[in-house]
């Protein structure tokens, strides 16, 4: 016999932030695009924007504004318009911190397994995957690849599974 259980009314009223995550040229050549995304999902992380676009020079220069004058922006740019780039918005608790920790640390050789890049990456250049740094990162780059009405607001019906009540409120 199997038994049914009825899910609770499940609600996050903890703030939850966001974070821009871009599946870069690599993970699109190397047909990653599928794996990389259901890791956030299995995690608990929820997608609530999600597009394919052709990155271009001046989303770029906006993008990696801080990086403007470093040796490495040149070559970093034309890599990025190689091919289409995914850009996803995660939202979830302390998605910024729980995003990066997945994605792992840049140098993909010395990346833990694990990681997306301990996983796919053997380079400091190729890192597969971007995920923003910080909270105030997030916004400003969210802000570049989407509009407001790109962005969805919805909860998951499953946060039971991914937390404990007394996280969730």
């Amino acid at each position: 016999m199997v038994k049914h259980f009825k899910l609770r009314n499940t609600k996050m009223n903890k703030p939850k932030e966001r974070t821009l995550v871009i599946l870069k040229p690599d993970a699109m050549h190397r047909g990653l695009l599928g794996e990389i995304i259901s890791r956030f999902e299995r995690k608990g992380i929820s997608p609530v924007g999600m597009k394919m676009i052709k990155i271009s020079n001046l989303l770029l220069d906006k993008h990696y504004a801080q990086h403007k004058g470093k040796h490495f922006l040149p070559k970093l740019k034309e890599f990025m318009m190689k091919l289409p780039v995914v850009v996803i918005v995660f939202e979830g608790l302390e998605v910024v911190r729980v995003t990066r920790a997945m994605c792992g640390p840049t140098d993909g050789k010395n990346a833990p397994t694990g990681t997306i890049r301990g996983d796919f990456s053997m380079s400091t250049s190729s890192t597969i995957v971007h995920s923003s740094e910080d909270v105030k990162a997030a916004k400003r780059e969210i802000s570049i690849f989407f509009k407001s009405s790109e962005l969805f607001n919805y909860n998951r019906p499953d946060l039971d599974f991914y937390y404990a009540e007394d996280e969730l409120s």
